[in-house]
């Protein structure tokens, strides 16, 4: 027909007619082959692009990892990230290219429009062409889908057991924190790829059937035997997925609690089981299909299946709820709460937890304070956000500097463990006047910052300001720790206090150029310049290495600056979270790192802990987590930048499934410095997630957990201006725990029971030693009340003398806030304390004015603590024999500073701004 028609047949008009129409068409094909040609052109200038930023990205990234040590781990990943790809890449390629080069097999050499063989045979190969493209766009987005999951599979491959059966299958929970996982993800990716693969093997005999001027015909030689091995190939990977969802019931959220319910196991549990069954008879229905004419055995056999997902999923599991489980629940799932308890607690970290009783009693004698002198001696006045803004207000020395917060942790000072809050100063070239940021400085000059402030927590001066172990910056550059009054050599030198890495370094900076760096101020006034001269950071050792990283920060003068040398380093992803979360980005961060005075310098001590979903049965505290350790310590050295990953928990299957996987990464906790040790403590963010989860899960008898007979709320306490309460923070206080020696670190939170306000116990985290890491949680006697923070509170508010007080002093123009309320453990007793804070309107400069301190039977407000002990007990002895007391007397002289040599290399002479 196409050869009549290039050779004239037919009338002259309908011969004109149709030529022209040809003419249009072959244009018509042409223009799209033109454009198909700029698009192809288009691709691969995007694809060229994307892999030089690849590859500039690569090579940065290796440079960093290797300034740090740890260039292993990014091989590791890169190859295995890559590797993953390559293989997804390829299935994916592989299994569409020979399906589309199958379908156009089939297709080929069937009637066909009236048009010239060349056309013809142009729009064959444009759609070949095209077809091609798509195969390669869902190849790299396959192979991209599994290479962004290559944790997945290394923890498949490196699992350490957990040493613990689940009840229904039998399994090792490893098998559904690290097996599953991967089955899941294979599953579905498998079946995506399938589906994927069969809709564009329809959409390539579609256009190929049209473009042949035909309707599309499923049931043409070939094409149905083509298309029902694929329809069957997605039915049998559904098969497998309906088996590993029966697996999936053990995080079935649809019970009584988190986990597989009676109704999981006895409705979902056998219709999963039934449904893989139907699901893989269905693909062998598909199969025979090939052999049968027409489309009814395929579209029955997809018809059973989604009937039966609909009557097996949804119509059996909630008729089984309703008239087996609802009547009767407690009875149906005793058994499954007891394993969701078991499990909860384990994966929380609560079965650890030792119960002690403790009597509260009302009152605190003379006696009992002078027994306890460490814990009076710590007790915290000063929260830390009050403190961070008196140390904004006259610790910043310069406009540069800025405090991110405070945090908690103790020391030796004098020979006697202190409680202390401290902050660093850190640079923010951001506070500098717009006219002064120019490049040179932001990026060249002010680089670092300088020192820290600490304070004791309860000590303060007439004036309501902080004494201070440490503070300023001395003319020498070093940072001596001491108390105010010490005469002899402090208890610690920080001979290097300079801060390159923090938490408010979030800018690069290029250290070791030809300007010097800012460095802090002399007692004349001179601004002292230093050149960095340590490890950390990037050598631009190159002319590439400057050009990547002119690249990576779209910054031409790291390219161009005449000040950089091949000495120069350049530091980026300062921001300690950023740092440690580039390194290992399946560790999970505390949000609060603290600074630590250690070894002559400053370091950070960063909680990270391994966490994940998949715990069959706990109960989960968010939806991706259910399973939490206090796994690694991490040190970050604010000066060099080193990072340390110390494993703190062995006991944890996770980090031993890392440690098998990046063994060059971490280190036994036996490795850390003492120094540095001294300073571990228990990581709030986990007590705060535990603290939560006792609240129901102190219970263990299944009866009283599912009626919620002994449910426990945190304690509630009034903070800063407002009236309304707040539930309390988890605090440290330094104390002797009951049957113990000597005072320790311990954070501690209050309970209530739920929707009352009487306290009826708290739980206790040991940072100290050997007990680091033990919880302990303390009863309170049932036959009496115990108040809780909120009723002293209000017993504080009803009091006239102390009411009257906020009445005058908390007039126009000034603030007052109420500090924490601490209920803190003296002897066999309970002392409530609050600090009362004046603020000036407009001003965010706090000032501790009161203490207000109670027992159960007595509140009291005075202007120290020594005062409002007197007040409390009736003993005149804690102020007017004041060296005889077991509270030291208020410190209200200045701190002196001991001059000490500066310990640093290289320095230049004072520079004058």
């Amino acid at each position: 027909m196409a050869g009549d028609y290039q050779n004239g047949s037919g009338g002259a008009n309908d011969n004109d007619g149709d030529g022209d129409s040809t003419v249009e068409l072959y244009q018509f094909f042409r223009q799209i082959g033109t454009l198909a040609k700029w698009i192809v052109l288009a691709v691969a200038i995007i694809v060229l692009i994307s892999l030089f930023v690849f590859g500039r990205s690569v090579f940065t990234d290796w440079l960093w990892f290797d300034n740090l040590g740890y260039r292993g781990i990014f091989v590791k990943v890169l190859t295995t990230r890559i590797t993953l790809f390559l293989i997804g890449a390829a299935a994916m390629a592989v299994l569409s290219g020979i399906s589309i080069y199958t379908a156009s097999l089939l297709s080929r050499g069937r009637a066909s429009l009236p048009l010239p063989d060349d056309l013809l045979s142009f729009m064959g190969r444009a759609l070949l062409s095209i077809s091609g493209g798509v195969v390669l766009v869902l190849a790299v987005v396959f192979g991209t889908l599994m290479a962004a999951r290559w944790e997945i599979f290394l923890r498949f491959s490196n699992a350490a057991p957990f040493g613990q059966i689940e009840p229904v299958f039998g399994r090792e929970v490893g098998f559904y924190v690290f097996t599953l996982p991967m089955l899941s993800f294979l599953q579905g990716w498998v079946l995506g790829m399938l589906i994927l693969t069969l809709i564009a093997t329809i959409a390539f005999y579609f256009l190929r059937f049209s473009m042949q001027g035909m309707k599309l015909d499923l049931n043409a030689p070939g094409v149905k035997i083509h298309l029902s091995i694929l329809a069957a190939l997605v039915m049998f990977t559904i098969g497998f997925g309906h088996w590993i969802d029966r697996w999936d019931l053990l995080l079935s959220e649809d019970g009584a609690v988190f986990g597989a319910a009676y109704t999981d196991v006895n409705a979902r549990m056998p219709a999963l089981l039934i449904m893989t069954i139907i699901a893989v008879g269905a693909g062998i229905l598909m199969l025979a299909n090939t052999y049968f004419s027409g489309r009814r055995l395929l579209i029955g056999a997809f018809a059973l299946w989604f009937v039966a997902n609909i009557v097996l999923g949804s119509v059996w599991p909630n008729l089984n709820q309703q008239f087996t489980v609802n009547p009767n629940e407690f009875v149906r799932e005793e058994q499954y709460l007891v394993r969701n308890i078991e499990f909860t607690r384990a994966a929380y970290g609560l079965d650890r937890v030792t119960e002690e009783f403790y009597p509260a009693e009302t009152a605190v004698s003379t006696e009992v304070i002078q027994s306890n002198p460490k814990t009076i001696n710590n007790i915290r006045l000063w929260d830390y956000r009050p403190l961070t803004d008196v140390y904004r207000q006259i610790q910043l020395i310069r406009p540069y500097y800025d405090f991110h917060d405070a945090d908690v942790d103790r020391y030796e000072i004098d020979g006697e463990l202190r409680q202390v809050l401290l902050s660093a100063r850190e640079v923010a070239p951001e506070k500098l006047d717009a006219n002064a940021q120019q490049w040179t400085n932001t990026r060249l000059v002010y680089t670092h910052g300088m020192g820290i402030a600490m304070s004791p927590v309860t000590e303060f001066t007439p004036e309501g300001r902080p004494e201070f172990f440490a503070k300023d910056i001395p003319a020498d550059g070093v940072i001596p720790i001491q108390s105010a009054d010490s005469q002899g050599e402090p208890e610690l030198l920080v001979t290097n206090p300079r801060i390159y890495y923090g938490e408010n370094t979030l800018e690069y900076v290029i250290v070791n150029t030809l300007q010097e760096e800012l460095d802090y101020q002399t007692e004349s006034g001179d601004l002292f310049r230093t050149y960095y001269d340590g490890p950390g950071g990037v050598q631009m050792s190159s002319f590439f290495r400057r050009l990547a990283y002119a690249w990576q920060f779209a910054d031409v003068n790291i390219l161009i600056s005449g000040q950089i040398t091949g000495d120069s380093r350049l530091q980026y992803r300062r921001a300690i979270q950023e740092r440690i979360h580039t390194v290992a980005p399946f560790l999970l961060l505390d949000k609060d790192p603290y600074i630590v005075a250690a070894e002559g310098g400053l370091y950070w001590i960063q909680d990270a802990y391994t966490y994940t979903d998949r715990y069959p049965y706990s109960d989960p505290f968010r939806p991706d987590l259910n399973y939490l350790r206090n796994s690694v310590k991490v040190t970050v050295d604010a000066f060099t930048g080193d990072l340390r990953f110390y494993v703190w928990d062995e006991s944890d299957s996770i980090i031993r499934t890392y440690e098998r996987i990046f063994p060059d990464l971490f280190l036994p906790q036996g490795d850390m410095p003492e120094s540095l040790r001294a300073h571990v403590r228990y990581p709030q963010d986990l007590f705060r997630i535990q603290a939560e989860k006792y609240i129901r899960y102190h219970m263990q008898v299944p009866q009283n957990f599912y009626n919620n007979e002994d449910l426990w709320a945190v304690a509630e306490e009034k903070f800063g201006q407002g009236d309304a309460l707040q539930q309390v923070e988890p605090y440290f206080v330094i104390m002797k725990l009951p049957g113990e020696v000597k005072e320790e670190f311990v954070m501690l939170l209050p309970y209530t029971p739920n929707e009352r306000q009487n306290l009826i116990g708290w739980l206790a985290a040991r940072s100290d030693g050997d007990s680091y890491g033990n919880l302990i949680a303390y009863n309170f006697p049932k036959d009496r009340q115990i108040d809780g923070p909120a009723q002293i509170e209000a017993r504080i508010d009803n009091d006239q003398d102390i009411s009257a007080w906020f009445t005058l002093r908390c007039t126009t123009g000034s603030e007052c806030l109420r500090g924490n309320l601490l209920v803190i453990p003296v002897g066999q007793g309970i002392i409530y304390a609050e600090p009362v804070y004046i603020r000036a309107e407009g001003v965010n400069f706090p000032e501790l004015k009161r203490v207000i301190l109670a027992t159960g039977d007595k509140v009291v407000m005075e202007d120290s603590l020594n005062e409002a002990l007197a007040a409390l007990t009736g003993s005149q002895s804690f102020v007017t024999d004041a060296e005889n007391a077991p509270l030291k007397p208020l410190r209200h002289h200045l701190h002196q500073a001991v001059p000490w040599r500066r310990q640093s290399r290289r320095f230049s002479k004072p520079y004058k701004m």
